[in-house]
């Protein structure tokens, strides 16, 4: 599918995919108690309206909690998407090649278990299946959707939020995906990258970058083909799209181990969840009009974009 976007700019576009959407969202939890059950703990949120909906498996960021993500994943759902978060792992995070297999795992099970996990006279649709994962988590899903792991379902399309390789060129985590070459990516689906402008400062003369320059963002939308979009939340930092106060510990921490923007994350969680929705509607349902908007005037989003880009097919 192409979009053509660079025929389609005009002054005065709008789009509402900034805001909550229209569908009543019920938030799943499902344990691993018994044989039926997934083979991790899942956050599901899920359109309680009957009809048949895109799924959106989203992979947690490092030494994070699905439930970090609540409200940017009720965002998303709230425009008609079953997001299906599973927890890879507890508080050790295990090798890069085995929580990819954990979230390929999961994969294989949406055939035969989601269904029974949804909301009465909800359905989903596996044909129209994408892939997103934060931080560590966005680097695990380019990996999935790479092949490291054998998965019985196709991926239509994916998203890097503000995905992660490692702590530098020299130290990516295993397995080593970059390649430092432009458009080495063997992904034949679109990409969309979301980055953050702060994600590779310091937050003091403590702490490393979260996501460090070489393997952040940028490199992952360098080394993506065609048709692969760029966005980057120039004034935010690597933790601003979570929930505001996540609870526990790794919640509280998660606030001081990132440089952090100075406002509000409500907004940042506005941008960031309307930009799936609007790549998603566009590559999933064939809906282009509100990724237009967003591309050809990125000032429509609540917070400052910048760069934004693209490479069409």
């Amino acid at each position: 599918m192409k979009i053509d976007l660079k025929t389609t700019a005009s002054s005065g576009s709008s789009t509402s995919v900034f805001e909550t959407g229209s569908l009543s969202v019920s938030s799943i939890h499902v344990d691993t108690s018994n044989i039926a059950s997934p083979p991790k703990p899942l956050l599901i949120m899920s359109p309680t309206d009957e009809g048949t909906y895109p799924v959106l498996l989203f992979l947690h960021g490092f030494e994070l909690r699905n439930i970090f993500y609540t409200q940017i994943l009720r965002h998303i759902s709230s425009y008609g998407f079953i997001v299906v978060a599973p927890q890879l792992y507890g508080l050790i995070p295990p090798s890069g090649i085995e929580e990819i297999r954990s979230a390929a795992a999961v994969t294989n099970w949406l055939s035969s278990g989601l269904q029974s996990m949804l909301p009465e006279k909800v359905k989903p649709d596996l044909q129209k299946l994408a892939l997103a994962g934060h931080s560590r988590g966005g680097k695990a899903a380019f990996a999935l959707a790479l092949g490291y792991a054998e998965t019985s379902l196709k991926f239509s399309a994916l998203v890097g939020l503000d995905p992660v390789g490692g702590k530098g060129k020299c130290c990516q985590t295993d397995p080593k995906i970059l390649t430092f070459l432009p458009h080495s990516f063997n992904l034949t689906i679109p990409v969309c990258v979301i980055g953050t402008g702060l994600g590779g400062e310091q937050r003091n003369c403590i702490t490393c970058p979260c996501a460090p320059d070489g393997v952040n963002h940028v490199e992952f939308y360098s080394e993506s083909k065609p048709p692969c979009y760029h966005f980057v939340t120039s004034d935010y930092g690597h933790m601003d799209m979570l929930d505001d106060n996540p609870p526990g510990f790794l919640g509280v921490i998660s606030g001081y181990t990132c440089k952090n923007g100075n406002g509000p994350r409500d907004p940042m969680r506005k941008c960031v969840g309307g930009i799936f929705v609007a790549f998603l509607k566009a590559y999933l349902d064939g809906e282009t009009a509100d990724f237009k908007a967003i591309v050809n005037e990125p000032d429509l989003a609540p917070v400052k974009l910048d760069p934004v880009e693209f490479i069409e097919s």
